[in-house]
């Protein structure tokens, strides 16, 4: 079976961990755990009758004082982009982020997830915000890790999208 990586990328208490959880183990705590360097998950995914393992690799948050570093990065082959949509800055650690994993790894495939949509009353990146994502080319997935929405259909999205892109110029 093909094995894949993916890495989560995003800003501190975005709700990487907590995708994670329920993508793998179909679970939601709301005790908040941070991410110590970096932890390894793997699951199976099916999408059109192909399957990958995906070995997804969820590392600690962004902040200001402590950043991604680029050997967690190299070998990827997509990543989960997460942004809170209640704190718009997560937005700016997200396109700083999508920087940096271009310069390491290239233009591998990777999904923005607008995570925490079961708070979306309090949101603070709005629908303008959204559609100029989408018009930039990016592929956006609101989700919440709490209830479920749409965090399976970000992983089979990325899925598909590795499983399709063409093989890496060596």
């Amino acid at each position: 079976m093909i094995q894949k990586k993916v890495c989560m990328l995003g800003g501190f208490a975005v709700g990487k961990t907590s995708l994670v959880a329920r993508f793998v183990s179909s679970i939601f705590s709301d005790k908040y755990l941070s991410t110590v360097g970096v932890k390894i998950d793997k699951k199976v995914v099916s999408v059109d009758g192909r399957e990958a393992m995906l070995m997804v690799w969820d590392i600690y948050g962004q902040d200001d004082f402590q950043t991604i570093q680029h050997s967690q990065l190299r070998g990827m082959s997509g990543y989960l982009l997460v942004v809170d949509g209640t704190r718009r800055a997560t937005l700016d650690t997200a396109r700083a982020l999508r920087e940096k994993a271009r310069e390491v790894v290239g233009d591998v495939p990777f999904i923005l997830v607008l995570n925490k949509s079961d708070l979306s009353a309090q949101w603070e990146i709005d629908d303008l915000a959204f559609f100029k994502l989408v018009e930039d080319g990016w592929r956006v997935i609101k989700a919440s890790a709490k209830t479920g929405e749409g965090v399976e259909h970000a992983f089979e999205t990325l899925t598909r999208a590795i499983l399709d892109a063409p093989p890496a110029k060596i």
